[in-house]
């Protein structure tokens, strides 16, 4: 399983690092027809905001799908900085307080952690991430929390069978990730919050 969980590490990487080149360069068309003033109005704003997003999506989804070195570091003003942009617009807003080097790995575990977080919080809220000196910790907050019991008990125990689509994709990673990374994950559920720490 493992093995196979690295493959899928490795062409998430090489997707996102295929995809980033192009839509980097459609966000500098846009941005030049824009500075031109050819073409004005909501329908290139639309476009603008659009090719931001999945710019800021393709950050994110490299970080949490892609592969991740047990030596390779990120700074913390990165993480913000993506953060941002994929909070932008966004019904969940995230908050960061971590040290200003962080390895990578870590990250990675907490953007699955943070996808998870979102499927239960259709209706928006805030999540707030902090590193102490030993664990990470993650707070979900919402008044109207949905969070599918099956899907969370998988994260504490994967042999549990649960079905999982596309959407669902990171309950199936994040137990693999904690056995790859040799840590625990701690789990609690209430009906307006979800803390999750490791």
């Amino acid at each position: 399983m493992t093995d196979k969980l690295d493959i899928a590490a490795l062409v998430g990487s090489r997707i996102c690092h295929d995809l980033i080149s192009p839509i980097g360069a459609i966000g500098n068309g846009v941005e030049l027809i824009s500075m031109a003033g050819s073409i004005t109005g909501p329908e290139m704003m639309l476009i603008s905001e659009s090719v931001a997003h999945a710019n800021a999506r393709i950050r994110f989804f490299r970080i949490a799908f892609g592969a991740s070195g047990q030596d390779q570091r990120i700074g913390r003003l990165e993480v913000a900085a993506v953060l941002s942009d994929i909070s932008h617009g966004s019904r969940v807003q995230i908050e960061w307080d971590s040290p200003n080097d962080i390895a990578r790995r870590d990250v990675k575990l907490v953007f699955l952690l943070i996808l998870c977080l979102e499927t239960a919080m259709p209706f928006g809220g805030k999540i707030s991430v902090n590193r102490s000196e030993t664990r990470w910790s993650l707070t979900a907050t919402s008044a109207k929390l949905r969070a599918d019991a099956a899907l969370w008990q998988r994260l504490q125990n994967p042999k549990a069978v649960v079905e999982i689509g596309p959407a669902q994709v990171q309950f199936a990673l994040v137990p693999e990730e904690l056995t790859r990374q040799h840590r625990r994950l701690s789990l609690e559920i209430g009906v307006a919050e979800i803390a999750v720490s490791f």
